[in-house]
């Protein structure tokens, strides 16, 4: 795919993530435009900050660290992605999943 169509996916699948996060969550969820240009993230909720990408060739370990690049003490940086026919997922840090664990377990 050229620079042109990767672009077009991209931001399609940050519309189609904040379409889907918009009606679970129930408010309105934004992109972040130009966040390319700024080295920021795609979407941001709260405390999360959230690297979007929609591609077959999975490189976690680099969106996360893209991710990581823009996010503050007290975010939570988070990598969504889906390939082809495939669902989202979501990636994060350990430290930043075992609170919500925990607050689920309560």
């Amino acid at each position: 795919m050229n620079g042109r169509g990767a672009r077009k996916k991209g931001a399609a699948g940050e519309r189609e993530l904040a379409a889907l996060l918009q009606d679970q969550l129930g408010f309105v969820v934004k992109r972040n435009l130009g966040q390319a240009r700024d080295g920021e993230d795609d979407i941001t909720i709260a405390q999360f900050r959230i690297e979007v990408k929609r591609r077959e060739r999975i490189e976690v370990d680099k969106w996360s660290e893209q991710v990581e690049a823009c996010t503050q003490p007290g975010e939570v940086g988070v990598v969504a992605y889906r390939r082809n026919g495939q669902p989202w997922r979501v990636v994060l840090k350990l430290h930043d999943f075992l609170p919500l664990m925990r607050d689920a377990l309560k």
